[in-house]
């Protein structure tokens, strides 16, 4: 909910614990403390609730150092709001405390995309960028956030939106100040065996920065990744950015956790690209 520019959490206490110590001591428990910090373009979280993918997400989140801003991009699981919609003023509220928009940052993507409107609509029921907050505040708590949510997944205009957000970082020479972040899950609701082989094709190819082989292979398999748009979005920008690597952090399903059930599970890959 979205009052006076404040975005309230709407999952909390549901993906993720309400309380501020029983969260961080849930985020303590699921991430290596000891981890050594990569400078990186950008990463892809997943974004279910922590009992199935917080592993992934904490472990992914502890390898990378979090720039002074985070341009965050989710898929759209509700339909409400723009295509392509940006946040770009005010407070998202956290169990950890409070994130405030770069404004400046995201009033240039405004400018210069050709695609992005200004709607708080579509992230006010969104749970695909609330739920990596918390996490990357565990381990950095003064960053300040663009949010971003995409409702297609037309290649063309994904990869336009990333050169446009690349062209802005560029100009502004922000390499060093800013960290992108997609927000995905990869196959839904399959056996475990079928779920582990369809996601290791969509792995493959973000791991080769090719968002036109994800596309063709999440088409070709039938993949039902829910973040395709924001990782095609990623890895057009990244390249932009002179990225070279992609190195996944962490694979597991649901079905790995305690009490999973093997026969319907959800995919969860974190990837860092550098």
């Amino acid at each position: 909910m979205i009052t006076a520019g404040l975005r309230k959490p709407v999952v909390a206490g549901q993906f993720y614990p309400a309380g501020a110590q029983e969260l961080k001591n849930l985020i303590a428990s699921l991430a290596d403390g000891s981890a050594p910090k990569q400078k990186v373009i950008g990463c892809i979280l997943p974004h279910a609730g922590y009992v199935y993918s917080g592993r992934v997400a904490c472990q992914t989140a502890a390898a990378i150092k979090i720039q002074d801003t985070v341009v965050l991009l989710g898929p759209n699981h509700t339909g409400m709001g723009a295509v392509f919609s940006i946040m770009p003023q005010g407070i998202w509220q956290t169990p950890l405390g409070n994130l405030e928009i770069d404004r400046q940052l995201a009033d240039r993507f405004l400018d210069k995309s050709r695609y992005l409107k200004n709607d708080a609509l579509a992230h006010a029921n969104e749970h695909s960028l609330e739920v990596e907050l918390p996490i990357l505040q565990y381990f950095r708590n003064d960053f300040k956030i663009v949010p971003i949510i995409i409702a297609t997944d037309d290649l063309t205009r994904l990869g336009a939106l990333g050169e446009d957000l690349a062209a802005v970082i560029i100009e502004n020479n922000l390499q060093d100040k800013v960290t992108l972040v997609a927000s995905s899950d990869l196959t839904h609701y399959e056996p475990q065996a079928s779920a582990k082989i369809k996601d290791r094709l969509a792995i493959e190819a973000i791991l080769a920065l090719d968002e036109q082989e994800l596309q063709n292979r999440v088409e070709a398999s039938k993949i039902s990744m829910c973040g395709f748009a924001p990782v095609a979005v990623l890895l057009k920008a990244a390249k932009a950015l002179g990225a070279k690597n992609a190195k996944l952090i962490k694979y597991q399903t649901s079905g790995d956790c305690p009490d999973g059930d093997f026969s319907r599970v959800v995919g969860y890959a974190g990837i860092t690209i550098s």
